[in-house]
């Protein structure tokens, strides 16, 4: 694979805890405004620049744009984002707990994503392409990176952790408890050339942003009649994680309604379906297992899957998503059904219960994570995993580093 040192915009290390925010799609609008009160620095006001006009406001009108370029143009005028003294790659450690990660951030060639090397296993969405799109070429830069991972590579896990021996360029905990720090790798030459011995790339998160980094490279190629290949707007911004150091976290689900049935038909329909056994723990203990929290108790629903099962069809939520909530409770399409939501493992079963017992969902279903192997087994096979199948942690801060073209 291919990978390239840049001359990054990156806050100053003491505004570095201000700049940094959360990805633009783990927050709503209403929980984006409350993080960046107060904090004019936040790239919140870049990825979700809707937080500074009056409520209501499209997010994709074309005031939030220009607002995202204001404020963009806004931080490198007043220093919360200056341009770097040359081409160098980081190593970008974070830290959840006892849970540890590096990572290295480069930018990455859009042919080598439209060749199927960097490998997706999500379909996304048109709305949220377009977005991304737009903010994308109207900024000429990468607000935020792509999180990808790869198999593990000796040679570039030798290298990261030479690049760690001296004192971060930036470290700090943020208001959730995860430690950031990251190390200046002076051109990079020795971890380009290692990782051009891993052979593939794998999206982990950031779908969105990665083919709308496509699109729009596609687009500046079409418009520029001496296109070579090598302009910087045929790369985006990534992170480059091994798959042994990824942490997932179970993507759980909650059905608002019990499509007619009653509390008591639904367990006797899943018990003609599933081993079914009550007052279980909230959380499974092995794959093919899966907790039903239904009438303030919870159980466990034991899975099969099918014979001969591809890959994508021996998933746990795939299993739950053939078996019980399409046939039983008429979720026939979770990524279009109003009938469904789903709650990122970070917010732990507690959260489930409380949903449930207060009456804004009906049932709970909590889930064993899916792991980095099936995710890149499924991406190798060029299927796409069912929605909502993973979800990381920690997640990538915008604003350490980004990528102008």
């Amino acid at each position: 694979m291919r990978i390239r040192a840049f001359t990054p915009l990156c806050p100053p290390p003491q505004l570095a805890p201000k700049v940094a925010s959360l990805p633009y799609d783990v927050v709503t609008t209403d929980e984006a405004r409350a993080l960046a009160k107060d904090n004019p620095l936040s790239m919140l006001h870049v990825v979700r620049a809707e937080i500074d006009l009056p409520p209501n406001t499209d997010p994709h009108s074309d005031a939030v744009y220009a607002k995202a370029v204001e404020n963009f143009q806004r931080l490198q005028r007043e220093g919360a984002l200056v341009r770097e003294r040359g081409p160098c790659l980081y190593v970008y450690e974070q830290q959840m707990r006892e849970h540890t990660q590096r990572g290295v951030v480069a930018l990455c060639h859009v042919n080598d994503y439209d060749a199927g090397l960097i490998k997706k296993h999500e379909k996304t969405r048109p709305d949220k392409e377009n977005d991304r799109t737009r903010l994308t070429s109207d900024l000429g830069a990468n607000a935020g990176p792509v999180f990808l991972t790869y198999r593990d590579n000796a040679e570039v896990h030798e290298l990261v952790a030479k690049a760690k021996g001296g004192a971060p360029a930036f470290e700090f905990t943020a208001p959730d408890g995860i430690r950031h720090a990251g190390w200046r790798i002076e051109g990079g030459s020795d971890l380009t050339a290692a990782f051009g011995h891993v052979p593939a790339f794998y999206v982990a998160d950031g779908h969105h942003r990665s083919a709308s980094a496509a699109r729009v490279a596609r687009q500046r190629k079409a418009a520029n009649p001496g296109h070579t290949g090598h302009e910087d707007y045929n790369w985006f911004l990534c992170v480059l994680f091994p798959a042994s150091e990824l942490k997932i976290l179970p993507y759980n689900r909650l059905v608002h309604d019990l499509n007619g049935r009653t509390p008591e038909e639904l367990l006797s329909e899943l018990g003609a379906c599933c081993d079914v056994q009550e007052n279980a723990p909230p959380s499974p203990a092995k794959p093919g297992q899966v907790r039903v929290y239904l009438a303030r108790t919870w159980h466990t629903l034991t899975l099969e899957p099918p014979a001969n099962a591809d890959p994508v069809s021996r998933l746990d939520v795939q299993m739950l998503q053939q078996q019980v909530l399409g046939p039983l409770l008429g979720i026939d399409d979770p990524r279009t059904s109003e009938r469904i939501s789903f709650a990122g493992g970070i917010r732990g079963t507690d959260y489930l219960v409380k949903e449930v017992d207060a009456g804004r969902a009906a049932v709970a279903f909590s889930m064993v994570p899916t792991t980095v192997e099936q995710l890149m087994e499924i991406a190798d096979a060029g299927q796409i995993m069912p929605p909502k199948s993973t979800w990381f942690e920690p997640k990538l801060r915008s604003g350490l580093f980004v990528h102008t073209f």
